[in-house]
């Protein structure tokens, strides 16, 4: 059994300042998603469906959580219009879940609406942004 060592300072830190930046972004993204009448999870939904339509289980897989809350997420989004259910042109087989125009366009204005994120972010060259960027992707593995 492996022993567990106490983290440095600095780890310990930068730990605490990932938390913070985290809660504020999601306490950030919900406001904005109440303002579209949209819960926090049918926001980001959504958001990630803008990035590419997806099967369900992908959503699922990519959010951490089991595939019939998000059949149930994007059955309501669906009804508002904001999704829907194609088959992949690779297998008919399967359902995509996709942002309708309106869906894109409120994702649209849901990430304009982030400014926690973006203004911050802004003040930092090019250069510390794409250093910031490589640094979370190595922290998240190849995946991210």
């Amino acid at each position: 059994m492996p022993t567990q060592r106490s983290a440095d300072p600095l780890t310990l830190e930068v730990v605490e300042l990932i938390g913070t930046v985290v809660a504020r972004y999601y306490a950030e993204y919900e406001e904005a998603a109440a303002q579209h009448s949209l819960t926090g999870a049918q926001a980001r939904v959504l958001g990630l469906l803008a990035l590419e339509p997806m099967p369900m289980r992908q959503v699922a897989k990519k959010l951490n959580c089991e595939p019939s809350n998000i059949t149930g997420i994007v059955d309501r989004l669906e009804v508002r219009g904001l999704v829907e259910r194609r088959p992949d042109p690779h297998d008919r087989r399967v359902k995509l879940a996709a942002p309708t125009e309106e869906g894109a366009s409120t994702v649209r204005r849901l990430r304009d609406a982030l400014e926690f994120a973006r203004e911050p972010l802004a003040e930092l060259s090019v250069t510390e942004r794409t250093v910031l960027r490589d640094l979370l992707r190595r922290m998240l593995g190849a995946d991210a």
